[in-house]
């Protein structure tokens, strides 16, 4: 066990010591968020560990703003917005060191009735119903994230009285690779790193990025679902340290002109015995199963975009020359492609360039693995690589909006087919919410073009 897990007899020896007096007990939400309750750790051990605990099911169905909307078939005012269970993955209990005193447990999210059923729209659900079809296979998914953000001298509660705007950058300029770039900001990379491994993760490196104040912190690779729980932990954990040292940082796509904030996901597969089985004697020394899975997701991922882009801002990140991507294609250790392999035997995986910071990493994931299995399960053949630069060329693009990606997604019967009519028509609602806000929003934009001038 890593250090910063924590089994649940450890927890209870913490408790009696008086080393922990709170656990975290959180689910995730459809915009990736960590939502739930501060419970006192005795009452934890003596009530939740056997019994669960309980919370409003709305959380799976409002928008960004927590406001209740209508179109879901689970949570509405029809429906009384009852409750769901929040079932502790005692396998995910962990210390929070930025929180003195603080454990940390992720749930599973269950309906009250019939009891022990999952609610499948909840993402963590949706990953483990994806998992599960590929063990079924004898395969498992192994999984690492890398996600950049962008950090801000400014206070949370001064860029909100400010608006967001004229923020001043932790960076002046661009700080790709720079060492003294990083050492700019080293005490709160070095938290943010520590703290992160002192909560169970495995932190490999923090470098700088493009856009000034702009930086990543990358993890290694895990299972799956272990990712996800920690890329969440993490986003929400560098958000609450950042506050601590009176600074801020946004994971958004897309916060200026200047390059986006992106989420790039690599993905391997392994057999029940743990090998990895993507390396083989085909072209780039690909595996031929590798190639099934390769060739679903071209098939699949204009149709499964929204799940990688969530949000009106994802969209804006797909500029050419950017190193977003916006022509579907794969290429061999090719930035400029949606899909790009990279490595070598073992550690030869896909990496997905589409998804941006802002994205919920267990619908991401659960979408990558739906459309391998439908290359698998139709042995889809897989075109040659993308040599050269793939923004000039004539290839299909990835959506342009989040009104053209979910379209595509409500009307794609390999979502449905895959992850169920329940879960499809879920988040067609959620992406129809967003675009009637946002075409009722007057922007900035708007004004300073039309204030005077119109």
């Amino acid at each position: 066990m890593r250090t910063g897990m924590l089994s649940l007899a450890e927890l209870r020896e913490r408790v009696e010591s008086g080393a922990i007096d709170t656990v975290l007990v959180a689910m995730t939400d459809m915009q990736g968020r960590l939502q739930g309750k501060r419970c006192a750790a005795r009452y934890f051990l003596d009530e939740v560990v056997a019994h669960a605990t309980e919370a409003c099911d709305y959380l799976l169905a409002v928008d960004v703003e927590m406001n209740t909307v209508d179109g879901y078939a689970m949570s509405s005012w029809d429906t009384g917005y009852g409750d769901v269970v929040l079932r502790p993955d005692l396998s995910t209990l962990r210390l929070v060191p930025w929180w003195p005193g603080t454990a940390l447990v992720l749930c599973d999210v269950e309906q009250v009735q019939p009891a022990g059923a999952p609610v499948a729209p909840s993402p963590r659900q949706v990953l483990r119903a994806q998992l599960d079809r590929l063990a079924e296979r004898g395969l498992h998914a192994y999984v690492g994230t890398e996600l950049e953000f962008l950090v801000f001298d400014d206070s949370y509660e001064a860029a909100w009285n400010g608006g967001y705007r004229q923020l001043t950058p932790a960076n002046q300029y661009n700080v790709d690779y720079s060492m003294l770039g990083t050492a700019r900001i080293e005490p709160l990379l070095r938290r943010i790193r520590t703290e992160m491994d002192a909560a169970g993760m495995y932190v490999e490196s923090a470098k700088g990025e493009c856009n000034p104040g702009q930086h990543e912190i990358a993890f290694r690779f895990d299972e799956a679902l272990v990712t996800c729980d920690n890329h969440s932990i993490y986003k929400t954990g560098a958000k609450e340290i950042a506050a601590q040292e009176g600074r801020s940082l946004t994971f958004m796509a897309k916060y200026n002109e200047r390059e986006g904030n992106s989420c790039h996901i690599h993905i391997s597969l392994r057999d029940k015995d743990g090998q990895p089985v993507f390396a083989g004697g085909g072209p780039e020394g690909t595996s031929e199963l590798m190639r099934h899975f390769v060739a679903g997701q071209l098939d699949c991922l204009r149709e499964f975009t929204y799940l990688l882009a969530p949000n009106i801002n994802s969209y804006k990140r797909f500029v050419p020359g950017s190193f977003a991507p916006t022509a579907l294609a794969w290429g061999r250790d090719n930035r400029t492609c949606a899909l790009r392999v990279v490595g070598h035997g073992p550690s030869l995986r896909m990496e997905n360039r589409v998804p941006g910071g802002d994205v919920n990493p267990y619908l991401a994931v659960a979408a990558s693995i739906a459309a391998g299995l439908h290359g698998i399960e139709h042995l889809l053949p897989l075109e040659p690589g993308f040599h050269g630069n793939a923004y000039r060329s004539s290839r299909p693009r990835v959506p342009r909006t989040l009104r053209e990606a979910a379209q595509l997604f409500g009307d794609s019967k390999v979502a449905r087919a895959a992850f169920g009519d329940d879960v499809v028509e879920h988040y067609r609602n959620a992406a129809q919410v967003e675009l009637d806000a946002f075409d009722t929003a007057v922007t900035d934009w708007e004004r300073i073009r039309g204030f005077e001038r119109l």
